[in-house]
């Protein structure tokens, strides 16, 4: 044999050596390999990614600021009453409003009795008689709420009695003639803004769902 077929076969005599020596320290590769495990986070950072449960109850920090009196009686309430829902409430109280409303504008409180505490019965009873004595019959239309917003809540946990003080904004037009048919009071063409505060109450818990006009103002 030559030198250099000599050499050649050597050479390769050492790379099949260093080939099984590789396999031997390293081990096969065929097919897909298992992903490596992720690495575990120490428990002292695994904490603080953690979601903290709670927090601001927002049905109620939507309405009234967090932490104030009213919020913690709104929250009293809804601990007497667990379906009790501030925003539901303002729904109602919205309808509510226009409803008792327009039965006083129009000097029939019949289908509101429900609704109205006997002071507050008494006071609006007392300024439609006044009027029917003066033989004035009023038209009146409503023309839409601007504003309801939650002003005030209390809440009584001797007597689990909730009140709820809410502003509104309204619109409408109203008239009262004579029995000539002549206007006394109002413009039918003119639209009256109206504010009112009206402040609703009932015992939380209770099987009667309705809620009682209690107190108005301007």
């Amino acid at each position: 044999m030559t030198n250099a077929v000599i050499q050649l076969l050597v050479l390769a005599a050492i790379a099949i050596f260093l080939i099984l020596r590789l396999r031997n320290v390293l081990g096969s590769r065929e097919g897909f390999e298992k992903p490596a495990a992720p690495t575990r986070l120490p428990d002292e950072r695994k904490g603080r990614f953690e979601v903290i449960e709670g927090g601001p109850d927002r049905d109620i920090t939507d309405h009234v600021p967090e932490g104030s009196d009213a919020a913690r009686a709104l929250a009293a309430m809804k601990q007497a009453e667990p379906t009790f829902s501030v925003s539901d409430f303002l729904t109602g109280a919205r309808g509510a409003y226009e409803m008792i409303l327009m039965a006083f504008e129009k000097g029939d409180l019949s289908k509101v009795r429900p609704f109205l505490s006997p002071d507050v019965h008494d006071a609006f009873s007392e300024v439609v008689a006044a009027r029917s004595a003066r033989g004035l019959t009023v038209a009146a239309e409503f023309l839409g709420i601007r504003e309801v917003s939650l002003q005030d809540a209390e809440f009584d946990r001797a007597t689990g009695e909730g009140e709820v003080t809410v502003r509104f904004a309204s619109e409408l037009t109203s008239v009262a003639r004579n029995a000539a048919g002549e206007v006394v009071e109002g413009d039918p063409k003119e639209v009256r803004r109206q504010r009112d505060m009206w402040t609703f109450a009932r015992k939380m818990g209770s099987n009667d769902p309705n809620w009682q006009l209690v107190a108005t103002g301007g």
